[in-house]
């Protein structure tokens, strides 16, 4: 069946999208930890939010960064809840180029926005651990815009050009993706078409974001060790370290998954389909879940917050 629709769609615009090969048939079951996950990442996101923007002692550069990284985890949710949830409706089977097209231009730029937010919170850290009495000056509120709009640009200006040359390229492979959503890389995999522009701006945006914050996230570390190891005491040691806990957990919990779905992209050709769509849903989706969770348990001005929300409403 699938190899009769692919045939059909041969030489059309529009795009089978994979569900999960093999569970068609617990669709309807697997609609319940979906819809579960999403409301998560929905509810967590507008929670952090919501507190950041009406407790007034929140309103300080470190909590402004991580508005900002919660707004881009909501966005990446939304950019991917039609699609996932669609398919295990049954509401959709495929998708036109234009709307692949869009949503890979989304899922990519917010994947180096939640990047950039990642390195601009670093940053943060490094100011607040190695020149604490500087840091209000250092990071004013005009600083913290100015940063925004650079991580914006960044982010949304860098990626148009190889995501509009998909319009032109011709795509006579099967048009069978391998996820519930679109990705550039799965793309360009199916067209006929000159592709190393693609590929090596590609590779060129993935190096000066990606691959660019992380070294740059590990050196601020490098250095904030270095200054928190030349402090006399232990339990101011250990209260330093403890402030960039959430933040090296958010760092790990979204480059993990880029690492593991990377690797079964150049390594797991021989894998089955499911391990390919399984890793491409943890990628987009586990981040956004995890990282209101964190905040919430390890930053103890949120946990309180939130606390006492609930028992506001109990």
């Amino acid at each position: 069946l699938l190899m009769s629709i692919s045939n059909s769609n041969f030489n059309s615009s529009r795009f089978i999208l994979t569900g999960f090969p093999g569970l068609e048939v617990h669709y309807p079951w697997l609609c319940i930890p979906f819809f579960s996950i999403y409301s998560l990442v929905f509810l967590g996101n507008c929670m952090v939010l919501h507190v950041i923007w009406t407790e007034s002692n929140l309103h300080q550069p470190m909590f402004y960064f991580l508005a900002m990284l919660a707004l881009t985890d909501l966005c990446m949710g939304f950019s991917t809840v039609p699609t996932v949830l669609g398919i295990l409706l049954g509401f959709i089977q495929e998708i036109s180029l234009d709307s692949c097209i869009a949503q890979s231009y989304f899922i990519h730029g917010l994947s180096f926005m939640e990047s950039s937010v990642l390195l601009a919170m670093a940053f943060d850290r490094y100011i607040a651990i190695c020149n604490p009495l500087r840091y209000s000056s250092i990071l004013t509120n005009d600083k913290i815009m100015k940063i925004g709009v650079a991580i914006l640009c960044r982010s949304s200006l860098l990626i148009p050009p190889v995501i509009i040359r998909l319009k032109f390229l011709n795509y006579c492979r099967p048009h069978i993706l391998s996820h519930s959503f679109c990705l550039h890389q799965d793309l360009i995999r199916m067209a006929c078409s000159d592709i190393r522009f693609n590929n090596v701006y590609g590779l060129a945006l993935v190096i000066s974001n990606l691959l660019l914050d992380a070294v740059l996230i590990l050196i601020s570390y490098v250095m904030i060790l270095h200054t928190v190891l030349a402090i006399a005491s232990w339990e101011e040691r250990l209260k330093s370290l403890q402030t960039c806990v959430s933040h090296i957990c958010a760092v790990l919990v979204f480059y993990i998954p880029i690492i593991g779905l990377t690797m079964v992209h150049r390594f797991g050709k021989h894998l089955p389909p499911l391990v390919h769509v399984l890793m491409g849903n943890t990628y987009i989706l586990f981040p956004p879940m995890m990282n209101p969770i964190i905040y919430s348990i390890k930053t103890q001005q949120i946990r309180r917050r939130v606390q006492r929300l609930f028992s506001l409403k109990r």
